[in-house]
């Protein structure tokens, strides 16, 4: 690590396997706290290159308990976080609103960050089991086309990892990791960010997988399509913008997507939606993030379609039945 540290205080960029070889030291416990501070450290000063960030996905899928769900061809619908807007759990619900158009889902997420609510408390608070059992991932695949994935039981190189996260208390290029290491790697994958530079990483990370992918981010800052603004996307075979009037819908305010001051508040939007009590602007967010994880995975499908089968998995009821199949 000190070579490796002195190597980047000379302003050198790692290149994809030094990235990864060093992450995996870390995750390992070969170095000390005050080594990994000061690497983390290095990239709170210079931008991160995307080779870098690649490499450190690499380690951290290596690192994380493997959980082979391949034949499921699971989509995973997630976003960073961090866009400071506290909505309520947009991309979790278009993953039920998925699951009850008859797709697998197979979600990675944890505990909010800075949101009142992630995907980890909202189902937790509705009782969803966590697990890295893959048997009873593959039950609730079976039962409900939905698993979930709590991150820290995926990731025991988090151990070493995480108490200087905590102790620096900034944000470091691990706020941006965590979608791209879905334990499963889903064969399909929605993901959003939260701004530009974000946005170029994944797609330049993303374009050297194989993975049938979509990154999203809202133009106004959204880590997913917030229905506020234009969507800014790049897939596998292009990038551009989409409006809402694209998706059939009209442009909404900010303040409609609001998530609650609690977890409890949270839960309440989320089964509103589920139940069709919800707002017409909350339904037609998710249905618009749910229409793109389609889109994703039949893109043979245009988005109007996309966007009518997202709307009848909701109407029918077929969303809700995946939240209850897979919940105790």
């Amino acid at each position: 690590m000190k070579d490796t540290l002195q190597y980047l205080f000379e302003g050198n960029i790692l290149s994809r396997e030094q990235a990864k070889s060093s992450l995996m030291e870390v995750g390992n416990g070969k170095h000390s706290d005050a080594e990994f501070a000061s690497f983390l450290t290095v990239f709170k000063m210079r931008p991160l290159a995307s080779e870098e960030l690649a490499g450190f996905r690499e380690a951290m899928a290596e690192l994380s308990v493997i959980t082979n769900l391949d034949d499921y061809n699971a989509i995973d619908v997630v976003g960073t976080g961090g866009d400071g807007k506290n909505t309520f759990n947009i991309s979790t619900l278009a993953c039920f609103v998925i699951a009850g158009a008859g797709v697998n889902v197979t979600k990675h997420g944890n505990y909010a960050a800075t949101s009142t609510s992630g995907s980890s408390n909202v189902l937790e608070y509705l009782g969803y089991k966590f697990s890295n059992d893959i048997e009873k991932l593959k039950t609730d695949l079976d039962k409900g086309n939905f698993c979930f994935m709590h991150a820290p039981l995926f990731h025991p190189a988090m151990k070493h990892i995480a108490p200087v996260r905590r102790a620096l208390k900034v944000p470091t290029f691990f706020n941006i990791l965590g979608p791209m290491i879905n334990p499963s790697s889903p064969k399909y994958q929605l993901l959003g960010v939260n701004n530009d530079e974000n946005f170029n990483h994944y797609k330049n990370v993303y374009k050297t997988m194989d993975v049938n992918f979509m990154i999203v981010n809202s133009n106004d800052g959204y880590d997913e399509v917030s229905l506020t603004a234009d969507t800014h996307f790049a897939n596998n075979k292009k990038e551009g913008n989409i409006s809402p009037s694209e998706f059939g819908f009209e442009k909404i305010t900010p303040e409609k997507l609001f998530g609650g001051n609690s977890v409890e508040e949270a839960a309440t939007i989320f089964m509103n939606v589920l139940e069709g009590k919800a707002t017409n602007e909350q339904t037609n967010v998710v249905v618009a993030n749910a229409a793109l994880g389609l889109n994703v995975v039949f893109p043979e499908k245009d988005l109007i379609e996309c966007v009518k089968i997202a709307a009848e998995s909701l109407k029918s009821g077929k969303a809700l039945e995946k939240l209850k199949a897979v919940i105790n």
